[in-house]
């Protein structure tokens, strides 16, 4: 193993929880642009596992969100997060990157506002 990855690995695992919903966040994120750019260049079987992947963690933030903690946040999470979904199901099925675009949009501000919120918490994250 490289020395970059050791770093990453010992990173991500003394990470804060918050600073680990962060790296989902961003790997999720990660995920659809990779796909998205696979899908613009006509390589739809290396986009499928990304897509595959990017729903997963979308999926399971979803998985996260308590209503009893913040009802209103949780329920526009909530749909914001079953939107991202839907279009990643809708890109992989056409092979198309548009509706992986549409998502990855919708998803970017999410991600880029639970960095600043962790950063401001002295949690790390970088925007």
């Amino acid at each position: 193993m490289n020395a970059a990855r050791a770093y990453a690995k010992a990173s991500n695992e003394t990470a804060s929880r918050e600073r680990l919903m962060v790296l989902l966040f961003e790997a999720a994120l990660r995920h659809m642009r990779h796909a998205a750019a696979h899908l613009d260049a006509q390589r739809p079987l290396d986009a499928l596992p990304l897509l595959t992947k990017a729903s997963d963690i979308v999926t399971e933030l979803a998985g996260t969100l308590d209503p009893s903690q913040a009802p209103e946040l949780a329920q526009t999470l909530g749909e914001v997060y079953l939107f991202v979904a839907e279009r990643l199901a809708v890109g992989a099925t056409a092979r198309s990157a548009g509706p992986v675009h549409e998502a990855e949009r919708a998803f970017a501000p999410i991600v880029e506002g639970f960095q600043a919120a962790v950063a401001s918490l002295g949690g790390g994250a970088t925007p």
